[in-house]
């Protein structure tokens, strides 16, 4: 299973050159307008340091969660149905679905992760380098799982992203990936109660050493946590889904 998501994902040129061109034209965009702004709630450096992480984030995420495109596409067409009554242990095909889709998404947050890192974004060490990393795999992870969820419960393939979309859209921009929100009382509020505020404050954190409201290892207790159950949730409920 592991190796159909990546001769999948090779063979698709245009999937690969989509998820990395839409994070990009964020980053460059964004960052280059807004670098010469000072923006309340950055401690120190430009916006493009500050948008980088959440940038990374954002490509892995929406990347893994497209996890589930695949599996709804799997259904229609009738090979899910094959691998689930073929004489393997569904465990086994639930490994191999979420290996497939965190390698993939971590390819792609690994070559937005090197660009900003060669457009001068600046790094904390090499024991922060090596938590940016351990974050972004517990990200993929984590929406993969969610990914699954939804493919799960859902059907209609064409669906599927505007769903994602609708879900993850407002928690994407009210998680500190895009403005800073310790300026906002109201906003630091609401982004507590978020899951992918944790993810991007500890990737940034991590990463830049700056501007990240909580200490990472506190972030990276809470995103464990988040993983562990969405992976649970994940595996579950597509152990119990129909063809």
């Amino acid at each position: 299973m592991w190796l159909r998501q990546m001769k999948r994902f090779v063979r698709s040129k245009s999937r690969l050159a989509a998820m990395i061109i839409q994070p990009l034209f964020f980053l460059f965009i964004l960052g280059s307008g807004f670098n010469a702004a000072r923006m309340p709630g950055l401690e120190e450096g430009g916006y493009i340091d500050f948008l980088a992480p959440g940038i990374v984030a954002m490509a892995i995420m929406f990347s893994s969660m497209f996890t589930g495109v695949s599996v709804l596409w799997d259904k229609q067409f009738g090979f899910l149905q094959e691998v689930l009554v073929a004489p393997v242990s569904r465990i086994s095909i639930i490994m191999g679905r979420t290996l497939g889709g965190a390698t993939t998404a971590l390819i792609q947050g690994f070559i937005i992760l090197f660009i900003a890192i060669g457009l001068g974004v600046p790094v904390s060490g090499i024991l922060g380098l090596l938590l940016t990393f351990i974050f972004m795999v517990l990200i993929a992870f984590t929406a993969v799982g969610f990914g699954l969820v939804l493919a799960s419960k859902m059907r209609d393939f064409q669906g599927f992203p505007l769903v994602m979309n609708l879900v993850m859209m407002p928690l994407l921009f009210l998680s500190s990936a895009f403005i800073p929100i310790e300026a906002n009382p109201i906003l630091k509020t609401i982004a507590f109660f978020n899951p992918l505020f944790y993810m991007v404050d500890g990737l940034r954190g991590s990463l830049i050493g700056t501007s990240n409201a909580l200490p990472p290892i506190v972030d990276l207790i809470i995103v464990s946590l988040i993983c562990i159950v969405m992976m649970t949730a994940g595996s579950y409920f597509f152990s119990k889904s129909e063809v």
